[in-house]
């Protein structure tokens, strides 16, 4: 298993109000309009599943397989090009703000591995930045 960690993030809001957020798909409806179309295509969510197109790796549907309160919320691929599985770790940091932490893991054979490693990588501290960045209020 190959694994693609990001930096911490911090994130200016309270911990609870984070993994309120993070841990239902649904609140990405409210952010649709801030997807650009020419990256994400057919996006579509319920609380536990997200659907989307992503060119050029194509289909990806992910769901939320475990949650637990104001620490970790676990993902997993339903369908994608290379199966994942995706740890949002949070924290909360003394000035009450939240501390975010990635952790992406794929089993990838060794040919895949040394064409992707980078893209996922990049894939991983993107998605953290972005998140850092969302309205939490």
């Amino acid at each position: 298993m190959t694994s693609f960690e990001s930096p911490v993030k911090t994130i200016p809001a309270a911990i609870e109000t984070v993994f309120d957020t993070l841990s239902d798909f649904s609140n990405l409806e409210r952010l649709r309009d801030k997807i650009p179309e020419d990256k994400v295509q057919n996006f579509s969510c319920d609380s536990d599943n997200c659907r989307f197109t992503i060119s050029p790796a194509g289909n990806i549907a992910v769901r939320i397989v475990e949650r637990e309160p104001y620490k970790t919320i676990k993902l997993e691929t339903v369908e994608s090009p290379v199966p994942f599985f995706i740890w949002v770790q949070l924290l909360p940091t003394p000035e009450g703000n939240t501390a975010l932490k990635l952790t992406l893991r794929a089993e990838l054979n060794p040919f895949i591995r040394g064409m992707i490693s980078k893209p996922l990588q990049e894939g991983v501290n993107k998605l953290a930045e972005t998140i850092a960045f969302l309205p939490f209020d």
